[in-house]
């Protein structure tokens, strides 16, 4: 099947609240053709917030895969596109703040699911907490205010006195002189909402070039789309004493639709691994 041609025209329904559709349509449109549309009726907020009033009880796919079945059933098209987030510590860099996106596609018409994620350390994500106006100026520099706009709390666990997407400084300041005056203390964190995060835009934008890639991959044997990496088999050699080391030897393509393999060995290109990343070598 040509699936560029089956797609040209046909409704998506992008499941978001935050503005994503402003970077993900565009593409897709462009690639394949779909008439995109964001919808007002979906509350993805349901499923988790960043802020943490609602906390997210599901894995990121399976969150993102909801999010997908909402919108289809509540729209009634066979087409749509999620978004999920989630930012912290780095899993490898102790102290290096980390974002993870993901980004699913679904067509459960054709029985197609095709999902891309990334963590990286592109993130302003951040919190402080603030007992003085002096302290405010470094903290706003390194979060990036007022292009990426923040929340203000009493405290990290208190939802009640909680106001989002601040970004204007007179606003801002207004509000941390209030607290201080209440409290004594306040929370400023990273309002991490796409649409009011400008980083954050940029990154789920890059990674809807690796789902349209993702998409475009086909099976060699069954002409399905989201032919990709689904194994990866570790052993590569050091060049030093030969033995397997923790480095990827091969990866497995795998069809989701008739199961065809196809294995990749040497994928970074590399027969032999530099010793510093050998366990022997370099315990």
């Amino acid at each position: 099947m040509n699936w560029k041609a089956y797609y040209q025209g046909k409704p998506l329904i992008i499941a978001t609240k935050h503005r994503k559709e402003e970077v993900i349509g565009p593409l897709l449109h462009k690639e394949f053709g779909f008439q995109y549309f964001a919808s007002n009726q979906i509350d993805t907020d349901l499923l988790g917030t960043f802020s943490g009033e609602i906390e997210r009880n599901v894995s990121h796919i399976q969150a993102a895969r909801e999010k997908c079945q909402m919108a289809m059933e509540i729209h009634g098209v066979d087409v749509a596109l999620s978004s999920e987030g989630s930012f912290g510590a780095h899993p490898q860099l102790m102290f290096v703040p980390a974002g993870t996106e993901l980004l699913m596609f679904m067509d459960r018409k054709n029985e197609i699911e095709i999902s891309v994620q990334v963590t990286s350390t592109e993130t302003n994500f951040n919190w402080k907490e603030v007992k003085a106006i002096h302290e405010l100026p470094p903290f706003l520099e390194q979060v990036k205010f007022p292009s990426h706009a923040l929340i203000i709390k009493k405290s990290r666990e208190d939802f009640a006195h909680m106001e989002k997407g601040i970004n204007e400084a007179s606003r801002l300041f207004e509000l941390v002189d209030k607290f201080l005056k209440s409290y004594g203390s306040c929370i400023l964190e990273t309002d991490m909402r796409a649409m009011n995060n400008p980083t954050r835009m940029e990154q789920i934008e890059k990674l809807t070039y690796q789902l349209m890639d993702k998409m475009n991959s086909l099976c060699p044997h069954c002409a399905f789309p989201g032919f990709s990496v689904m194994e990866v088999q570790r052993g590569l050699l050091c060049s030093q004493c030969f033995l397997p080391t923790q480095s990827i030897l091969k990866v497995i393509y795998r069809c989701q639709k008739c199961f065809f393999e196809q294995e990749k060995p040497y994928p970074s290109a590399n027969y032999l691994e530099d010793p510093m990343y050998c366990d022997y070598c370099n315990p």
